[in-house]
């Protein structure tokens, strides 16, 4: 078949996967031509596309309407025709941008309000752009931190006006609004289809995923299973939704709460909630937390109030308050880490409808990047450098800790960079943090730094997401965001034969591309009239009930160096194995019931949700890999983070947690890193 024919006959199907009626179908809108750039992108997909239109009846092309649609409903299960599918769709409901939805036509056909208070596109003018290095850097410093995240920023502020000298490396960049690119629908921190909106750097970043059936994948840091955080000044704190919550008083105490099932290793934090709380109140405080206080009746005790009024509630809350209300949950407004009210210099939530996954127009969202971070800077103490990959911790010829040894790209071409220090910090997230622990090999610690008994890397755990749909006669959809405004922790623990549970809330604003993809019961097609009117008639009347489930931990979910994949560096690249433990997907069973028996009582005229499968959980809120305890047999780090057997090499992110908790875990890394940070500045 010709290239020509092919293209005509593309074009015939993609006039049917979403046709013109009263509203503007996919050509109209020029979808054909976003579809025809992402083939030419993808010559796998596009060999299988063309084998699958090329085997369509004889003459699809010149046929009626009636007659293309009854052949396609006979491959509408066919894997070449459900790609193509969902390349319509993302061209068709993604942004103008991505060219695929001229004019934002199918933006206005569903109701997706998409202006902020600026215009589409956010502020006019632009910030001016961060230096990616701040300081010359010396040869020598009392702290050198690795990763400059929610944990990392924490520790440089908090040392550096301890009068320590700081240096922070962060493989990342400076972004903001204005340099972290226009916000792309397809490649931003919520939906990476065709790339991502931070770092790091798709080419040349690989890792190496097993998945449950033992297949190995070599993926980029863009695509599902990777497990990526954000590489960036900031990190996550720089796109994530800002939810802000205090774990509770028996996240702490889960084995001795529920016992330790087989195959799993659920064990106590070797704190516990009374130790923190002064440390999350600091968070709360120093970072800006808005919340709803005194309305949590499972919270363990807090001294102080949060500093700023709680968000807004919108109309799904006040369609859901009446679920709740006929089912006895205690419900209230979840506590998010924006400004409410300006602070500290910096304005409010603008309510833009596009907060999680994109840096914030207005500057409100309070990550580390513009709390903490310019705190350290101030003092003068501490530098940074952007663009710097550690390669690995230096020891000297007795095995003790000496600095570090990095990869400096701040300045163009690359230059190995080594530095000493009085204590090191690795704040790089649990799985780049526990890959550098084993990269840092030596003849005194042959298997990598802290792992004499095995377990850096071991108690790989992120969340799995509890989640239901449900469908209303009314409109319920409100434009401003975030849009996560009523929450319940009524079955985070003392549900009957289950171990822990899962806060639920309504989600922030979805995009339409994400509502797309997710949102859609079996029972609608992927394509054509019954699809479109989905999207035009669900998108303003359907909501989500949402919420991360407590997870096992598993000794065998692992992070290892891979023995033959390398990165651009010449670095083994992390490799990701093992599954979650069958607790936690049981329990998310039981939470998406919940979520559905709360969206019924809320008057959904039908409600669904998924079956979870086993896999791999570290995609959302990956922790474990350096897990804090008593005795190193079970445990990589001790209760402040030192990896044992060295007295001034520190862990302080997720990596940490023995648990992971039931709720975004973001307040206990900053709080962690608050008390740890003392704990440095005070014994070292």
């Amino acid at each position: 078949m010709t290239t020509s024919e092919l293209g005509e006959l593309l074009t015939a199907v993609i006039d049917r996967i979403i046709p013109r009626d009263a509203d503007p179908g996919a050509l109209e809108l020029g979808t054909d031509d976003f579809v025809r750039d992402r083939l030419a992108e993808d010559a796998g997909r596009r060999a299988a596309i063309e084998a699958g239109l090329a085997a369509l009846p004889a003459g699809f092309a010149a046929s009626d309407a009636a007659a293309r649609d009854a052949a396609l409903a006979a491959v509408a299960g066919e894997a070449w025709f459900v790609a193509l599918s969902e390349l319509v769709a993302e061209g068709f409901y993604a942004d103008p941008g991505n060219g695929g939805n001229r004019g934002a036509r199918s933006w206005a056909m569903i109701g997706y309000e998409h202006g902020l208070p600026e215009g589409p596109d956010g502020p006019t003018v632009p910030r001016p752009p961060l230096p990616q290095r701040l300081g010359t850097p010396q040869t020598e410093y009392d702290v050198v931190i690795v990763g400059a995240g929610a944990a990392g920023g924490i520790m440089a502020a908090v040392l550096a006006e301890a009068g320590r000298r700081v240096l922070v490396l962060e493989r990342g960049s400076h972004l903001d609004y204005a340099t972290g690119g226009r916000r792309d629908h397809l490649r931003n921190q919520r939906l990476s289809r065709y790339g991502h909106n931070t770092g790091p750097d798709i080419a040349g970043n690989p890792r190496v995923l097993v998945d449950a059936h033992g297949t190995e994948r070599i993926l980029r840091p863009h695509e599902p299973g990777y497990h990526n955080n954000a590489a960036a000044v900031g990190s996550g704190t720089l796109v994530y939704g800002a939810q802000a919550w205090r774990f509770l008083p028996d996240d702490f105490r889960m084995a001795s709460v529920y016992g330790v099932p087989s195959g799993s290793s659920l064990t106590d934090w070797p704190i516990g909630y009374d130790e923190l709380a002064p440390f999350y109140e600091q968070a709360e405080w120093e970072i800006g937390v808005a919340g709803q206080s005194g309305d949590n009746p499972h919270a363990g005790h807090r001294a102080k109030p949060y500093p700023m009024p709680p968000l807004w509630q919108h109309r799904t809350a006040e369609v859901l308050a009446r679920g709740a209300g006929a089912l006895g949950l205690r419900t209230f407004v979840p506590p998010l880490a924006v400004n409410t009210v300006p602070r500290d210099g910096r304005d409010a939530c603008i309510q833009c409808g596009s907060c999680v996954g994109f840096a914030c127009p207005s500057n409100g969202k309070n990550g580390t990047q513009n709390t903490v971070l310019p705190r350290a800077f101030a003092t003068g103490r501490c530098q940074l450098i952007a663009h710097a990959m550690v390669q690995q911790v230096d020891t000297d010829a007795q095995g003790r800790v000496t600095g570090v040894t990095f990869i400096d790209e701040s300045a163009g071409a690359p230059t190995v960079r080594s530095v000493r220090a009085a204590t090191v910090v690795l704040s790089a997230g649990a799985i780049e943090s526990a890959r550098l622990l084993l990269l840092s090999r030596s003849a005194h610690h042959p298997d990598g730094l802290g792992n004499a008994h095995g377990q850096v890397g071991r108690n790989l755990q992120g969340h799995y997401y509890a989640a239901a749909w449900g469908e209303f006669d009314e409109d319920i959809y409100d434009p401003r965001g975030p849009g996560v405004s009523i929450a319940t922790i009524d079955y985070n623990h003392g549900n009957d034969g289950i171990i822990g549970g899962a806060m639920l809330a309504d989600d922030f604003i979805m995009l339409p591309a994400i509502f797309w993809k997710t949102s859609r019961p079996v029972d609608v097609p992927r394509w054509g009239s019954a699809a479109k009117d989905f999207m035009r008639h669900g998108y303003r009347r359907i909501t989500a009930v949402k919420g991360p489930v407590h997870e096992i931990p598993n000794p065998d979910c692992c992070v290892e160096l891979d023995r033959n994949v390398r990165d651009r560096f010449g670095l083994p690249v992390a490799r990701l194995s093992g599954v979650a433990h069958a607790e936690t997907v049981r329990t998310t069973q039981y939470m998406n019931e919940r979520a559905v028996d709360w969206l019924r009582a809320s008057g959904a005229k039908r409600a669904w949700t998924g079956t979870p499968v086993a896999r791999l959980s570290a995609e959302q809120h990956q922790a474990g890999t350096c897990r804090m305890g008593t005795d190193p047999a079970s445990s990589a780090t001790d209760m402040w983070g030192g990896v044992w057997g060295h007295d001034n090499l520190f862990v302080c992110d997720a990596s940490l947690h023995p648990t992971n908790g039931g709720f975004n875990p973001v307040l206990t890394i900053m709080a962690m890193a608050f008390r740890n940070a003392a704990h440095i500045a005070r014994e070292h």
